[in-house]
């Protein structure tokens, strides 16, 4: 199938990755939704929404520094790298639902992280907001406003961000190719960039291992990890 849309995609001047936890799960960080994701582990009601987190914020917060301490220790995989690699040829945008941080780490220059970062803080009241990469002695942890701080990330029941929302729209709509990496393609609003593309006339493939619930709306659908097929298929793109 790729033969028959092999012009279509070598010719494409902007290609727009939307990004998902299968794509990190090489670089050993635990997927969600697989049959050994997080939340077969654990309640996501009682760890990542805003309720949970103010019931218990020194809870949350040990489930994060956690989490941390795992995505610092992850090193990008050849899927990351072959996304990176990409720029140098290709207009090359990464919508990712991630909260790791691989993708800037491989060398990925425009990334908008759509669920925000795990390696950044914000007051639950103030504007203040920062890097941070070692864990905190004291939970849960105070702003200097003397309010508690929280993960800057985007929780269930929580609203994207809205700048980086309506910027990934555009790049989604304005893209000639799509590549969809490791994401079921359950959490909205997220799921909804395909269509975005699809409507605009942008070819799509998807890398996935198993089929999700679009993978009969993509123009191409690759059953394999993206650490193997990603970078033979960039080669491709590349040629």
């Amino acid at each position: 199938m790729f033969d028959t849309l092999s012009h279509q995609i070598k010719d494409s001047e902007k290609i727009v990755f939307v990004t998902g936890a299968g794509i990190s799960k090489e670089s050993g960080i635990p997927t969600f939704r697989d049959k050994d994701g997080l939340w077969r582990k654990y309640d996501p009601m009682q760890l990542a929404t805003i309720d949970a987190f103010y019931k218990n914020p020194s809870l949350v917060w040990e489930w994060y520094q956690e989490r941390l301490a795992n995505v610092l220790t992850a090193k990008p995989n050849p899927g990351h790298l072959a996304i990176a690699e990409l720029e140098r040829h290709k207009e090359v945008i990464v919508l990712t639902q991630n909260i790791d941080g691989l993708h800037q780490r491989a060398g990925s220059k425009i990334v908008l992280e759509l669920h925000g970062s795990l390696v950044r803080i914000k007051c639950t009241v103030c504007n203040f907001i920062d890097q941070f990469s070692i864990p905190f002695e004291i939970l849960p942890p105070k702003c200097r406003c003397g309010n508690i701080l929280r993960p800057d990330v985007v929780w269930f029941g929580e609203k994207l961000p809205h700048l980086v929302w309506g910027e990934a729209m555009s790049h989604a709509i304005n893209c000639d190719l799509m590549i969809i990496v490791g994401t079921s393609l359950e959490v909205s609003p997220a799921n909804t960039l395909p269509l975005y593309a699809k409507q605009n006339g942008a070819v799509l493939i998807e890398i996935n291992p198993e089929k999700t619930r679009m993978s009969s709306s993509m123009d191409l659908s690759i059953n394999e990890t993206s650490a193997k097929a990603l970078p033979r298929l960039i080669s491709l793109i590349q040629k």
